[in-house]
């Protein structure tokens, strides 16, 4: 009987293939640098100096002074800076709902009327319109006077409106603009997740007797959670930091109805010279946005899927 430790068989080619794998993570590496490199310049680099000057006092002229942590303080005490919150708040409440519920319905009309490929691209148009352009052409359009829609209007019984003159209609009228620009590109997204789900599952929900409502509810919603909380995590955050529409249109007017919490920033930072603070409200922006962030992803189980 012969003793000793067995060669196990393949020795060598296994050998040889983990001999491979160093170079082979080397070849992913290289594929990723350049997005790594993207993200540490344009991103990462660009948090961390941002955090590091809402320390100080700093007007772009003179050398920053730290100040610890006074802009926060002053930040927190600032009511310019909630009554700003609060209405970015009231932009989201508009925007959130709305958007991804008519997203929804347009999905499943695709889904279940729409074949045609031209048509389903046409949706996606306004989204690769700049938010700069798409909201001059609504301030052209919404002007009291000489806009089109109020020219239609005149002749109806509701008569003209004045949308962006107006402080109760304004962040309405810009939520709308957005939603707009937007609910194509989420439609999309939405009608993605419906060609995932199998036809075996309807037809036996067919089987059963259950009707389109019941369906929809307790079926198609159900296994569109994974696209919806895409939808609503990258949503909220894109309408917390709502600037271009407001800063072509309104300018945070009138009466300051429109003045949203990034349009705040930019002026303290660029009209005011006050970048320490502008910063530091940035700090407590994006804090804000983890929290809400985590909150969806937890409370929509975002890492579970009903398909599994």
């Amino acid at each position: 009987m012969t003793t000793g430790t067995p060669t196990k068989p393949y020795s060598a080619a296994s050998t040889a293939r983990r001999r491979k794998l160093p170079s082979q993570a080397l070849v992913g590496y290289l594929f990723i640098l350049p997005a790594i490199v993207g993200f540490a310049v344009f991103y990462l680099y660009p948090a961390l100096r941002g955090f590091q000057i809402s320390f100080t006092n700093w007007n772009l002229l003179s050398d920053p002074q730290s100040v610890g942590f006074q802009n926060y303080r002053d930040a927190l005490n600032d009511p310019k800076f909630w009554s700003a919150l609060g209405i970015t708040v009231k932009y989201v409440l508009w925007n959130i709902p709305l958007q991804t519920l008519l997203s929804i319905l347009l999905a499943v009309a695709m889904d279940r009327l729409v074949k045609s490929m031209f048509v389903k691209g046409l949706l996606i148009v306004p989204y690769l319109l700049s938010s700069v352009l798409v909201g001059m052409i609504f301030l052209w359009m919404l002007d009291p006077l000489l806009g089109i829609v109020n020219q239609w209007l005149a002749n109806t019984p509701i008569g003209r409106q004045a949308f962006f003159n107006d402080a109760g209609q304004a962040i309405p009228t810009i939520a709308f603009i957005n939603i707009w620009k937007h609910m194509g590109f989420n439609a999309l997204l939405f009608y993605a997740g419906l060609q995932a789900i199998p036809r075996t599952v309807y037809e036996a929900a067919a089987i059963d007797g259950s009707r389109e409502w019941n369906t929809f509810w307790k079926i198609t919603l159900p296994l569109l959670r994974p696209v919806t909380v895409f939808v609503l995590v990258t949503s909220v955050i894109g309408s917390f930091q709502i600037f271009d529409t407001v800063a072509v249109t309104t300018q945070g007017g009138p009466v300051d109805a429109t003045k949203v919490l990034v349009y705040y920033i930019y002026q303290n930072a660029f009209a005011f010279f006050k970048m320490g603070y502008a910063t530091a409200m940035s700090m407590l922006l994006f804090a804000l946005l983890v929290v809400f962030t985590l909150l969806q992803m937890r409370l929509l189980r975002a890492g579970e899927s009903d398909l599994e």
